[in-house]
């Protein structure tokens, strides 16, 4: 039996499929809306649909900040988006990224077409974008002079820097002739050595914006000596201009925050960096001196006076030691003598000899302890503290002791 498949495993290949699919990744759908629905998290459920089909769509809510007007049915619409499987229940759908009104497909597809031809000759490459200044002086600015994106751009540069100098080149930005006035404009700052260049206009249409998306404009950033900054519409709003661009802003007010430095911040931490410097140093010396002391003390201790007047001290202690300890001993070796001397009194006989008594001996010389060691008629020596006297037993006496049993 061939091996057999979970129904997920299915759907993961699936939908792996459509996902290796670069077509259906980025992909344009013109229908009908049908059935409709507003979810409260914000997500669009929707089904497009012609004559001859339909299609499950859904509209995420992180992507609803792009869509400019309320999805209703049996509005004709085109939908940018990837369509991919719903893998809990086996079907397949369009996760829409932009939805436009059908009588803009034809711009859209324009600038799709436009896109991919500029990128594919290079334009958008990376390599090629340069670096925006971080402090320059000199910024040029491509708008309309009536616009609000020209004050929004004079506003916030004299908030952050008003040291910076700021060079206007009056463009049209909307209608016949835009984009050849915005190129001059461009082409003009360019050979005023300026630091960097902001190209740009406030929001609107698709169709205002346009001049944004036209192909002179675009090499016209790509051949700009300067580095330049595109500022166009709205943060959803994206032109050709926005990809040929050194950097893209999302706004007007936008490029000039990234532009323009803030000199309060800079200033602020210049000063925050003098006072780390001041501590740092302030802490360097101080340790330096401390680190000098322990050595000069280190120093003193090495030197040989120190040494000689330490090892003196040494042999003064030692001889005190010395002397305390034999004394001492001598005052225990006296003491025990004196102990000694005391136990050899009690056990002297000269001792109990001064007291009165006297030691009898017999005469083989030995102590007499008892009187049944003698008999009558034995010689007996008595030991005086004075002398011996020579005796004989005329008669013994035993003495009864009464004796507790």
């Amino acid at each position: 039996m061939r091996q057999a498949y979970t129904v997920t495993e299915i759907n993961q290949y699936i939908k792996n499929m459509f996902i290796k699919d670069p077509y259906l990744n980025n992909i344009y759908v013109k229908g009908e809306v049908s059935n409709c629905k507003y979810h409260s998290s914000g997500h669009i459920y929707f089904t497009l649909k012609d004559t001859r089909g339909q299609l499950t769509c859904v509209m995420f809510a992180g992507q609803r900040r792009g869509l400019s007007f309320r999805l209703e049915e049996g509005q004709s619409v085109i939908v940018l988006g990837s369509i991919s499987v719903y893998e809990r229940d086996g079907k397949y759908q369009l996760y829409a990224n932009q939805i436009v009104l059908d009588g803009l497909g034809v711009l859209y597809e324009r600038f799709e077409k436009l896109k991919k031809a500029l990128e594919a000759e290079g334009l958008f490459d990376k390599s090629h974008k340069k670096p925006i200044p971080p402090y320059p002086k000199r910024i040029g600015i491509v708008t309309a002079s009536t616009g609000a994106a020209i004050q929004d751009i004079i506003n916030i540069s004299k908030r952050r820097n008003p040291y910076v100098q700021l060079i206007l080149y009056p463009a049209l930005v909307q209608g016949a002739g835009a984009g050849e006035s915005i190129v001059r404009g461009i082409k003009a700052l360019d050979k005023l050595n300026l630091d960097v260049i902001i190209v740009g206009r406030g929001g609107g249409s698709i169709e205002d914006l346009w001049a944004f998306n036209e192909e002179i404009v675009a090499r016209a950033i790509y051949a700009c000596n300067t580095p330049v900054i595109s500022a166009v519409g709205h943060e959803t709003d994206v032109t050709i201009a926005d990809y040929a661009a050194d950097l893209r802003a999302p706004t007007p007010s936008a490029a000039a925050e990234l532009a323009v430095n803030d000199y309060i911040a800079l200033t602020n931490l210049i000063q925050d960096y003098k006072r780390r410097i001041y501590k740092a140093v302030t802490h360097n010396v101080t340790y330096h001196k401390s680190k000098l002391r322990e050595l000069r003390l280190r120093l003193y201790y090495a030197s040989p006076s120190y040494q000689i007047k330490q090892k003196r001290q040494q042999l003064v202690d030692m001889e005190q030691r010395l002397t305390n300890s034999m004394d001492r001993k001598v005052k225990d070796a006296r003491h025990k003598l004196e102990l000694y001397v005391t136990k050899l009194e009690g056990l002297s006989p000269l001792a109990k000899l001064k007291k009165g008594y006297a030691m009898v001996r017999g005469d083989d010389g030995k102590p007499i302890q008892s009187i049944k060691s003698v008999d009558k008629d034995d010689l007996l020596m008595v030991t005086l503290l004075d002398g011996d006297i020579i005796s004989r037993v005329e008669d013994k006496i035993e003495i009864e002791r009464d004796r507790k049993g």
